[in-house]
């Protein structure tokens, strides 16, 4: 004959049931860049005077700093907090990746994915251990859509969860403050950001999407010279140029991925023609105008298919 459970078990059970386990800080590993500002970026001469201002900052900040005095009134100057804003598609993650390289530092890749836990507090947790992270590998750290990080504080606290946001962003704004290495943040909407955080930063620099000189230069180092072309290369990379007003690098990229197929579809040799990347920059500029004036439910597959032809989300 069974006995009931008192209450008091019962409810014991339960509270070992919901215990969170104990779980280790998140590990992101830092790698080596891949690219240069150097060798593999194509950037505005604002920008670029930019990241060369950013860049002396860090390679000379003994002299900066140490002997002409500047730590006296700025003694948490030796760490770099960049900025990149943009539209999608404008390089501010390569531009990242190709920075760290150009400083021969490694770099640790990080979104909110990476550092969100469903535990209460252990997001906070996970972003000081990453900075921890950053600076025992001597790592610049790229923070990935950090407007999801850094957006406004929620004044009106009702719920646990708010709480939770609230502490992660303190906790990143603390570590950020403290932090004597290179962090660098990337996002599409800048206007999301807190305002503490913006007051933080070293440097903010504003990414655009490129002008004819370069689109020049992107569709000079995406056609590269194994392509087979059916006419006169300068001709392409000049009715190009005409054709891609107003797309990113990124774009550019998604119009090659799109055309070098048709040139292996036809019959006789292959060879890619200027039809062939017209008719694919004419379905990159589709994929926007569905994202653009798609309405309803009606239009949302069309949309999902037009983003990840984009490579937006």
């Amino acid at each position: 004959m069974s006995t009931a459970k008192a209450p008091s078990t019962l409810l014991n059970q339960a509270r070992e049931f919901n215990k969170a386990p104990e779980k280790p800080p998140t590990q992101i590993r830092s790698r080596t860049p891949r690219f240069t500002l150097e060798q593999d970026v194509t950037l505005s001469l604002t920008v670029q005077q930019q990241l060369a201002e950013a860049m002396t900052k860090i390679q000379h900040y003994d002299t900066i700093y140490h002997q002409w005095g500047f730590a006296a009134v700025d003694p948490t100057g030796q760490g770099v907090a960049l900025n990149f804003y943009g539209p999608p598609g404008t390089g501010k993650t390569l531009t990242a990746e190709a920075l760290a390289g150009s400083l021969q530092q490694p770099i640790m890749m990080v979104s909110i994915a990476d550092l969100e836990s469903k535990f209460m507090g252990e997001t906070a947790k996970n972003i000081a251990s990453l900075f921890r992270q950053a600076s025992e590998e001597g790592a610049i750290l790229f923070f990935d859509e950090a407007d999801t990080l850094l957006g406004k504080r929620l004044s009106s606290v009702t719920q646990g969860i708010d709480n939770e946001v609230n502490a992660m962003r303190s906790t990143l704004l603390i570590e950020l403050e403290k932090h004597q290495g290179i962090a660098i943040f990337a996002t599409n909407f800048v206007k999301n950001y807190d305002p503490a955080f913006l007051s933080r930063i070293t440097q903010h620099i504003g990414f655009e999407l490129p002008g004819e000189a370069e689109r020049l230069a992107i569709w000079s180092k995406m056609l590269v010279s194994g392509i087979p072309l059916a006419g006169d290369r300068q001709s392409y990379l000049h009715e190009l140029v005409m054709l891609s007003d107003a797309l990113s690098g990124r774009d550019i990229r998604n119009c090659l991925r799109l055309a070098l197929p048709k040139a292996l579809m036809g019959e006789g040799p292959p060879r890619l023609t200027l039809s062939h990347l017209s008719e694919s920059i004419a379905r990159v500029r589709q994929a926007y105008s569905a994202i653009n004036s798609g309405a309803g439910n009606a239009a949302s597959s069309q949309i999902d298919v037009a983003k990840k032809l984009l490579g937006v989300s």
